[in-house]
């Protein structure tokens, strides 16, 4: 049913991924799928936000969230299930779709955040974001 399942990380966050992860682990091994963990910088590159940081800021923001992602899969997903990392710029929600759509996936898997922020009431939570305008299959984790 499934043969590519994303799975949206906050590395810094850990209720980002500690119940979705054995949910996603959980149905690459159901359905032998491949495991595509995505972590999303903000776009440093954007000429208002990129002026107040150092050149080569993106750069290095890109290559230590790498090495962190790698770490993370080494430490937490098992070694039976085929991983790829993807790390994407923009706004969460919608760099999680594009990444998506890209890698065309067939499920996205994330959790759902219960701490409320400023930014949630505003924009809304990236997860509502994410099902609404997925042309894909989400699955919410709580």
């Amino acid at each position: 049913m499934y043969s590519k399942i994303m799975l949206p990380v906050d590395l810094n966050e850990e209720s980002s991924w500690k119940k979705a992860l054995p949910t996603a682990v959980t149905l690459c091994r159901t359905f032998g799928a491949s495991l595509h963990v995505v972590t999303v910088l903000p776009d440093y590159r954007m000429p208002l936000v990129g002026s107040y940081f150092p050149k080569d800021f993106a750069k290095k923001a890109h290559e230590a969230i790498t090495e962190a992602q790698h770490n993370f899969i080494q430490e937490h997903v098992p070694a039976d299930i085929q991983t790829q990392t993807v790390i994407v710029d923009g706004s969460p929600w919608e760099a999680i779709i594009k990444a998506a759509k890209k890698l065309e996936v067939d499920l996205i898997v994330m959790a759902s955040h219960n701490k409320r922020k400023f930014a949630d009431y505003v924009l809304g939570p990236n997860a509502e974001h994410v099902v609404h305008h997925a042309k894909i299959s989400v699955m919410i984790v709580r």
